[in-house]
């Protein structure tokens, strides 16, 4: 093997170095080994493989979309998923609530001095996955390694790129009094999955991260015709926290029934133990879509044809009156506010 080339599929040991040294973010031969060892075997494409500090694309006629964020989980690996599938599907996810066909990514890596080159590949290959899933590329890209015990492992940026049909608008300004509110499927379930695995909890049935691809049933509802108005992923802060978001922006109360939102068992019984409510509680592959009554029933024939949306439902509506609230029918018949959450239930779920 001469001295440029790179297997697609090498596996580790990585020539003398099984974790990161800070000499890997210096930009020298320990840099360019993370290169065409581990991310361009990941990530390889022609505008990534041409190697210039920025990638050139074209794009159809349309909208740009574009999103950025930042993923900081601890711990790196979680059932149900890692931080690199995190990463894409977050990305991806944001680009698709604004109704974006996902096109390219990129991906900013900071490496705690220590990191095991092994779990950077693990990371990496899973990226890798999670975007051909989705039909992305990862482009473009950057590594920083910082000191030991400044970056607990690794961080992941991401930033996203998509198109839209010109003149779409699925913002919360575009919600109106009398839409309904529909949700993909059970909440709650990232968050707790996160705890669980960082505080050693034990569940009878394992629970797992609901971490996934969003794309394709909001995509579907977008290109058969169904009049959307409103799309909104459920990640920190959970299905409260996005409602009052929508809710704030359109002026119209959003009124929601407790019993036609799905919280799994163990679930419910991890939030009564630790004080959680779970209409708080992160998740990573839910979201609600809220559009004109008279699209319910077809828009939930198509969501129920995916699997990360089978059990998709109607769970409330927007209301006349003007405000700026969410309100909750509750299971003893009551009707109580669901405010937007003070400070932080869980830290470092994404």
């Amino acid at each position: 093997m001469t001295k440029n080339e790179f297997i697609m599929d090498c596996p580790l040991p990585f020539n003398d170095y099984d974790r990161v040294l800070l000499a890997h973010g210096g930009g020298g031969t320990l840099t360019q080994q993370l290169i065409e060892r581990i991310f361009l075997p990941a990530f390889g494409n022609n505008p990534l493989l041409k190697r210039h500090d920025a990638s050139v694309v074209d794009f159809p006629s349309g909208s740009l979309a574009m999103t950025t964020d930042s993923y900081v989980v601890k711990p790196l690996f979680f059932p149900g998923g890692d931080i690199g599938k995190l990463a894409v599907t977050g990305t991806v996810n944001d680009l698709a609530m604004a109704g974006a066909k996902p096109l390219y990514l990129s991906a900013g890596f900071i490496l705690e001095e220590g990191l095991p080159l092994e779990s950077l590949w693990k990371i990496a290959q899973s990226m890798r996955q999670t975007a051909d899933q989705a039909g992305v590329s990862i482009i473009t890209g950057d590594t920083k390694v910082v000191d030991k015990g400044k970056g607990d492992g690794v961080f992941i940026n991401t930033a996203g790129v998509g198109v839209v049909k010109a003149g779409m608008d699925l913002s919360p300004a575009s919600v109106k009094a009398g839409d309904a509110v529909l949700l993909s499927g059970d909440v709650g379930r990232h968050g707790i999955a996160i705890m669980a695995a960082r505080e050693d909890l034990e569940f009878e049935t394992k629970l797992e991260s609901d971490c996934a691809l969003l794309h394709e049933p909001i995509l579907t509802l977008l290109s058969q015709g169904i009049e959307v108005h409103c799309l909104r992923d459920l990640t920190r802060g959970g299905l409260a926290s996005a409602l009052n978001e929508i809710s704030q922006v359109a002026g119209h109360p959003i009124l929601i029934s407790e019993d036609q939102i799905p919280v799994r068992e163990e679930v419910n019984a991890a939030c009564e133990i630790l004080g959680l409510d779970p209409f708080y509680v992160a998740n990573e592959g839910r979201f609600v879509v809220i559009l004109p009554e008279k699209e319910v029933e077809k828009a939930l024939l198509i969501l129920k044809k995916f699997e990360v949306s089978g059990a998709a439902r109607k769970i409330g509506q927007v209301l006349a009156d003007p405000g700026k609230s969410v309100r909750l029918n509750s299971l003893t018949g009551a009707t109580r506010i669901i405010d937007l959450l003070s400070g932080e239930q869980l830290p470092r779920i994404c």
